[in-house]
């Protein structure tokens, strides 16, 4: 035995030092990269390159070099890049006398709808300084395609694909795994169509849910194809048509023949056409510039201003503690930095968010509300504001929503896994002693009684009841008229603004424009809270996290990856206002 022991903390110091020795070789690098001040030099007849590939953020991470750790999967993150940067280039480029036009290169984006529609407009805006945009592709995703589809020119390799068949929405239901692992999920919720709590409970969708769902991917699809039908001149009806047929399978000369796309070649002669837009005779003399070159392109030099308007993200779940997601002390002090500095006279809340803890929901409201207090706030909503995305942004002095943004999700749930089970099967065994009947309330080791399920299920409902408040109170609306709309149910944000859940459509930039009305300011500059971060701090803190995975496969063994998995879908216990994991594809 005393062998044993040896043995495993010789094993565990050796990995700690192993992982010590390998971070600081990692750190030393990283600084030396990130530490280099660098500008792009700009030559004249260029093109601005956007790159569709990765997960697609809100704010762009630093990350100076691709790093992949053997033994471990590539993370998204390592491939992420921001949509405050894709915008800022495409704003800079429309103005750069020195870029010809933008080239897409399409490759995998990962994108929710409404940053999408966020990059299409800026595009859009772009061609209005009379310079062109092309796009090129292997494969385009039916994401990548809306965003090209406001090209001048289309072009796809001939041995090319495109996914083009509608929407379709794959919630991932938990329960079965659940049941193997020997775990019980007691769930409390208020509202009909609060589905979050569905895959813990059920192997399918309600049909609440089904309809819900429905109506707000078919809301989006039909968003989408009215911006192609207007950018490609192809009937919705034609574009339905098409879709029904699945055009992923299609020869690409169907796809030329239906006008989906404007010409079919390979790589080499794209670049050969965009060289002769550029005016040059050697394609190697052709120059296509990177979003993050091209944003180390010096500006011309501007008078300072001191007026402000602050843009302030809030991307993600929200959680009481973490360093994940929205996390409710480091949120509520960035707010009160805002609240301070006086030379910020608006504040655009930009809020990308399905929910999370209900708890933390409020506080991060009751800050808002204090911010709005002393500067206008003005929400731009993104892929999601729903549910407690909703809830910290429904005191706003004005909500902006893309017309794809999902939201509303106006419910509360609670969800305690029962472990009792799954500590039988790994041979865990417990006990208590308690002063009083409830002293162990809480207590994931034994079956709820019905007298804690009643208690818990009245609290829940009181949360949905000042949930309830705070909407109405924030949006001026009787509450049982909002109670009608609320429900935990799911709209688009074109619905939301019928409905009176928001106030208008737009993007970023039209909420940056309300916010300086409201601010009574004509010259500002933008500033961005929280401060990105570097890339350092994003590889530590995902390391930390798989380092902690691994150790605990160590320690339970392969039965405990099921758990892992529940862990990786980000699945919060407790008092919640979330809505459910969707993936629309």
């Amino acid at each position: 035995m005393k062998q044993f022991f040896k043995f495993t903390l010789a094993s565990f110091v050796g990995v700690i030092i192993a992982l010590l020795f390998f971070s600081l070789i990692i750190i030393s690098i990283a600084g030396a990269i990130s530490s280099t001040d660098r500008q792009y030099r700009l030559k004249d007849n260029s093109f601005l390159k956007i790159s569709l590939n990765g997960e697609l953020k809100e704010q762009s991470v630093d990350n100076p070099f691709n790093l992949t750790i053997p033994g471990l999967p590539v993370d998204t993150k390592m491939e992420s890049q921001g949509l405050d940067d894709i915008l800022s280039a495409i704003s800079r480029a429309k103005t750069n006398d020195q870029i010809k036009g933008i080239y897409i290169d399409v490759k995998t984006l990962s994108a929710g709808f409404s940053s999408i529609e966020e990059i299409r407009n800026a595009l859009i805006e772009f061609k209005k300084s009379g310079k062109k945009v092309y796009a090129y592709g292997d494969t385009y995703d039916q994401r990548e395609y809306y965003i090209c589809s406001v090209a001048d020119k289309i072009f796809m390799n001939p041995q090319g694909m495109m996914n083009f068949c509608g929407l379709a929405a794959t919630p991932v239901f938990y329960k079965g795994t659940l049941d193997k692992l020997g775990v019980k999920a007691e769930i409390f919720r208020v509202g009909t169509f609060k589905s979050a709590v569905e895959p813990y409970l059920n192997t399918k969708m309600s049909e609440a849910s089904k309809l819900q769902t429905k109506e707000y991917i078919g809301g989006i699809w039909g968003h989408l194809l009215k911006g192609i039908s207007a950018s490609r001149n192809i009937s919705t009806d034609e574009l339905n048509t098409l879709a029904n047929k699945n055009m992923l399978f299609q020869p690409t000369e169907e796809l030329v023949k239906n006008k989906l796309v404007d010409s079919i070649l390979y790589e080499s002669g794209m670049r050969a056409f965009l060289a002769k837009k550029a005016g040059v005779d050697d394609i190697d003399d052709l120059k296509l510039v990177s979003v993050s070159d091209f944003l180390t392109t010096p500006e011309k030099s501007a008078k300072f201003v001191q007026d402000k308007i602050a843009i302030l993200y809030a991307e993600g779940e929200i959680f009481d503690e973490g360093t994940e997601g929205i996390v409710r002390d480091d949120m509520i002090s960035e707010i009160e930095k805002i609240k301070k500095d006086e030379t910020i006279k608006a504040v655009v809340f930009r809020v990308n968010s399905p929910g999370g803890s209900a708890y933390a929901s409020e506080q991060i409201w009751k800050a808002i509300s204090d911010l709005k207090a002393v500067k206008p706030v003005v929400v731009s909503m993104g892929d999601y504001a729903a549910s407690g995305g909703y809830y910290i942004s429904c005191n706003a002095n004005k909500i902006i929503a893309s017309p794809n943004t999902i939201t509303g999700s106006i419910g509360i749930f609670g969800t305690f896994f029962i472990l009792d089970k799954l500590a039988d099967k790994v041979g865990l065994s417990f006990d208590v002693v308690k002063t009083n009947d409830m002293s162990d309330l809480g207590n994931i080791t034994r079956p709820m009684t019905e007298i804690e399920k009643h208690k818990i299920q009245n609290y829940i409902e009181k949360g949905y009841d000042l949930f309830v408040k705070r909407c109405s109170e924030g949006r001026k609306m009787d509450s049982q008229k909002l109670r009608k709309i609320a429900e935990g149910r799911v709209w688009t944000g074109e619905k939301a603004v019928e409905l009176g859940l928001a106030d208008e459509l737009g993007g970023i930039d039209h909420a940056i424009k309300v916010a300086a009305k409201l601010g009574k300011v004509k010259n500002y500059r933008m500033v961005s809270f929280p401060e990105k971060k570097n890339f350092m701090t994003q590889l530590m803190e995902e390391f930390e996290g798989k380092t902690k995975m691994h150790i605990a496969l160590s320690y339970f063994g392969e039965e405990y990856a099921p758990l892992l998995k529940l862990k990786e879908a980000k699945i919060q216990t407790g008092i919640l206002a979330r809505m459910e994991n969707m993936d629309i594809h």
